[in-house]
Formats: structure tokens, sequence, C-alpha cells
């Protein structure tokens, strides 16, 4: 069965019905807690939720104790949600004891207890293996995952900002929502982060618009990689590595400083197609950016041929990739980002 997306989860949840078994996949944290939140709302009253929820470890728990669980009757609730993390630790386990162990859960499945919403938790897993393969047969499995293609995750992002403002007691403009999610690379938790900043700066007014975007997250986030940006045209990887790693002691998150460069690359193409001669604000209108920042981009553009700035998008994304993937170390994934786009040899 092919993977839904949370949209759909939430549909399914709407409807009342319970759901024997799910399993979330994916990395990313802000929709996997969406999930988790709204999966109890939906299934275990505020007041039982002592009794209601349980949280076990797949590292740490052994799969009999689990399924012990899911079949007993929670006190002082009528249904209980569990909740099965790290799930990919029992594909590390031996032949003998994974084939057991899915054993046991497929058996579970094909009885479930009527009163239990058992849920499992895994960043991925191999789709070759038989616990895999039980999941996608005895689940409904749950992408926690927009996309790994950073251009479709910051669009897929929009509408999921959006219901974050209203969450927030406020309203984001459509043109702020698109710009606030290239801008953070499609990055939920940077995402909500930022619109509790917007939300609160917005006030009385209760409406975040895009103005407030290019002050706020623009300014704090993103014009500062323009300082990075002669480093890189002129091929100076030492210099670009020390701006790199003073932004990353101040505190820049990774993903962040990676998707603000992914957006510099991005609009410095643009305005390298712009027509020769055009006027500040016809860029800023073109760029959708504000007037000094677009004559800007348009004077960075010109230091940069065309093929160093393709070649560097890609490696952004291959970075992305990589630190999406999880596991890695995320400084030593940037200094080898920065020092590819800073080489003298074009990547």
């Amino acid at each position: 069965m092919a993977a839904v997306n949370p949209q759909e989860l939430l549909a399914r949840l709407a409807k009342g019905k319970p759901i024997s078994g799910i399993l979330l996949v994916g990395g990313d944290s802000y929709l996997r807690e969406l999930c988790r939140k709204k999966l109890v709302e939906a299934y275990v009253a505020e007041g039982t939720r002592d009794w209601g929820v349980r949280r076990f470890s797949a590292d740490d728990d052994d799969v009999s104790a689990i399924l012990g669980q899911a079949q007993t009757m929670p006190m002082l609730a009528p249904r209980q949600v569990i909740f099965v993390s790290e799930v990919e630790a029992w594909e590390r386990l031996g032949d003998d004891s994974r084939d057991s162990l899915v054993k046991q859960i497929s058996q579970y499945f094909d009885n479930p207890a009527p009163f239990t919403v058992l849920v499992f938790e895994a960043a991925s897993l191999d789709q070759r293996m038989r616990l895999a393969k039980t999941f996608a047969e005895k689940t409904l499995t749950v992408s926690v995952e927009l996309s790994t293609d950073p251009d479709e995750r910051a669009r897929l992002a929009v509408p999921l900002s959006l219901e974050m403002a209203k969450e927030l007691g406020a309203s984001l403009d459509d043109d702020a929502a698109e710009e606030l999610c290239d801008i953070l690379n499609g990055d939920l938790s940077a995402i909500r982060t930022e619109l509790e900043k917007l939300s609160a700066y917005a006030g009385a007014r209760r409406k975040i618009m895009r103005a407030d975007v290019d002050l706020l997250v623009i300014s704090a986030r993103k014009y500062e990689v323009w300082d990075l940006a002669d480093m890189l045209a002129a091929r100076q990887p030492a210099k670009a590595l020390q701006f790199l790693d003073s932004l990353l002691t101040e505190g820049e998150a990774a993903p962040a400083l990676l998707g603000a460069l992914a957006w510099m690359y991005r609009k410095l193409l643009e305005a390298q197609d712009l027509p020769s001669g055009t006027a500040g604000w016809q860029a800023a209108s073109r760029l959708k950016m504000r007037p000094d920042a677009a004559e800007l981009a348009v004077r960075q553009s010109r230091k940069f041929p065309k093929t160093q700035l393709t070649s560097g998008l890609a490696a952004l994304y291959e970075a992305d990739s990589r630190l999406k993937s999880g596991g890695t170390n995320q400084r030593a994934v940037m200094e080898f980002l920065v020092t590819q786009l800073a080489s003298p040899v074009p990547a």
C-alpha cells in the first residue's frame, strides 16, 4: 500500500474510525509531532491521557511487552494510543530474532485489539526486508517527509505554514507564506519558530505580511549570505570557510544557512536572466525582492559564470539530501559544501 501524507491521515481521523496500526516514516520532526498530536486528540479524551497514551522504544523495549500492552485494556480510558519509536533498530537484529519479531507483529494485526491504536515510528526502513513489507501490508503508512526536492518541499510547506499561523492566532498573506517557506528551505520546524516571532511582531493587527518576513526573517537569515557571495565568486575557499565558521559559531543552524545559500543561488540565476539595463524597481518586481536587495542580486550575479551557479545549485541540493538523511556531521557537510562552491575549479 502506498504511503499517505499527513493531510490524508488527518482526513481519516476526522471520520472517527480507529486505525489499528500506523507507521510514521520520515525525518521531518514537525510533521511527526503533528501526527502524534492529532492521533492523541482523535482517540484519547483529554482527561484520560495519563492512562490512554503510552510510549515505548524499539531500541529499549521488548516487542512482547509492547504487544502485551496493546492487548491490555487501559485503566480509566476506553481507548489507548501506543507510540513505538526507533523501529529501525529492529532491522539490526539477527535473522532469527527479526523473523520472530515480524511473526509476532503480523499475528497481532491478524486480530488487533479494538481499543488500541498502535503507532510505529521510523526515520526510514529498508523496503527489501520483511519488516518493512509487513508494515506496508498490516498498517497505514504515513510519510512524515514533505519531499527530498528542496523546491517541491518549499512549495508543499506553504499550506502548512498558513495552518501554523492560524494556530498562533494570526493570518499569513499568501506571498508572505511563499517567501517564508522559500527562505527556510521548507524546514517546517524553522518555519514554526519564525512564525512565532512574526505573530508576536504583528501584534494587535494579527496579520503577517511579506514586509514583515522581509524585515524579520530575510534580514536575520538571508542578507548575511550576500557577504559570502563575493568570496564564492572570487573562488576564495579559506575566507569563505572562515565566514562560515563565524556564522555557525554564532548559532546559525546548518539547515537554515543551507536554505539561505540555495535561495541566494536561485535569485542570482533569476537576476542573470533579466534583460540588460533592467531598472531597480523592475528587478524587485521580477525577483520578488526589496529594491535594495534586488539591485544587490543583479550586481552580484554579474560576478558569477552561469555554469558556476548551476553547478553550485546542484551541490546545494546534494548537501540538502545529506542533512536530511540524518546521522551526519552538519558542520562537516557545510564545510565541504562551501569548499566546493568556492573551489578554483568548478565542481
